[in-house]
């Protein structure tokens, strides 16, 4: 199994990018779970949302303490919150950033991939909605599901432009992760 944990803020979509891993990874024939972790956060407060993607039946139901991968959609995270915390020294960390893998100070022994899905974002998308880029570049990272998969699953959530544009950035940022 594994385990997928969300860092953004509220707003960002991070609760929508861990269902959409989701979708897309039963697409690709596993068994997943997403689910949010929710508190009294309101529009801009970190937040975290999980993901479980298995060949197998998941009977475990609680919060990611050990996550095998972690997204940050806001890398100003990195500064009030430990993203790394319980990341497998196995893992990756697949951060939304302009910085090279080399300039992220984490304390992990993790392997750390980065991609300025904001860029992406604002020039397919035409505004800074770092999710579904940020599922590409977990796809293009990880191998873990397949971009034909995450590009159906964004086709059957929005429409028109919308899902046009959105398919252009997860291709754009699955191509553009950097190890």
């Amino acid at each position: 199994m594994k385990q997928v944990r969300w860092h953004g803020r509220g707003g960002q979509g991070a609760v929508t990018a861990a269902e959409i891993l989701a979708v897309a990874a039963s697409k690709d024939g596993k068994w997943c779970q997403a689910f949010p972790f929710f508190g009294v956060e309101r529009r801009g407060a970190p937040v975290m949302a999980f993901t479980r993607i298995s060949d197998k039946y998941i009977q475990m139901r609680q919060q990611v303490y050990k996550p095998d991968f972690i997204i940050v959609l806001d890398p100003t995270l990195l500064d009030v919150v430990d993203v790394a915390e319980g990341l497998s020294n196995k893992g990756m960390a697949i951060i939304n950033t302009s910085l090279g893998p080399e300039e992220i100070a984490l304390e992990t022994d993790a392997e750390i991939r980065t991609v300025d899905a904001t860029k992406v974002a604002l020039e397919e998308i035409g505004k800074p909605f770092v999710n579904t880029p940020m599922l590409g570049a977990f796809a293009g990272a990880t191998g873990e599901v397949s971009i034909d998969s995450i590009v159906k699953v964004i086709g059957s959530r929005y429409s028109g432009s919308i899902m046009e544009k959105n398919i252009n950035a997860a291709k754009r940022c699955y191509g553009e992760v950097v190890k």
